[in-house]
């Protein structure tokens, strides 16, 4: 009443009050906001993480699986070898067998065995078997057995039965 200008309200709210929450507000804001960036980057970062250890297993089973099938590919190569070599063997003892037999012999059939060999054919007579084709077949086979059968034309047939000695079929098998 005494005063020639009108008095102000005070509020509990002045200018410093208001820039010091300001403030406050701004920086918890930061504060938050950084708490939520670095929460949301932990989250990635674990998820990341079991992708990685998932991937991780992932390609440890898929190593497993390769070495397996290299293991069964190396097995299978090894076979193809032993077979390649059995017959390559198979094939030279053939063409051995072949070129033993001489021109006038003639074979019929021949069965191989796994320890001996089966000849059946003809021959002009008997001599002439036992010089030209039983002499090498007797240094070849421990054992030897041959049937001779007379045929119209005076010819013989005959059936050689040659088998190797079991100590020389043992000792192959340990080499």
């Amino acid at each position: 009443m005494y005063s020639y200008i009108k008095p102000k309200k005070k509020t509990p709210l002045t200018q410093e009050v208001i820039l010091i929450v300001s403030f406050f507000s701004i920086s918890f804001l930061m504060l938050f906001t950084t708490y939520g960036f670095l929460a949301y980057k932990d989250y990635k970062f674990e998820k990341d993480m079991n992708h990685i250890e998932n991937k991780k297993q992932e390609l440890k089973i898929s190593i497993n699986n390769l070495q397996n099938r290299i293991k069964f590919i190396e097995q299978e190569s090894n076979l193809a070898n032993k077979i390649y070599t059995t017959n390559s063997v198979l094939k030279d003892s053939i063409s051995n067998l072949f070129d033993l037999v001489p021109e006038r012999i003639t074979l019929s059939k021949a069965q191989i065995l796994k320890n001996g060999l089966i000849l059946f054919g003809i021959t002009p007579n008997k001599e002439i078997y036992e010089y030209m084709l039983e002499a090498p077949l007797k240094s070849i086979f421990a054992k030897n057995h041959t049937s001779f059968y007379q045929l119209e034309n005076g010819w013989l047939r005959f059936v050689s039965t040659n088998y190797l000695d079991n100590n020389f079929e043992d000792l192959a098998n340990e080499n």
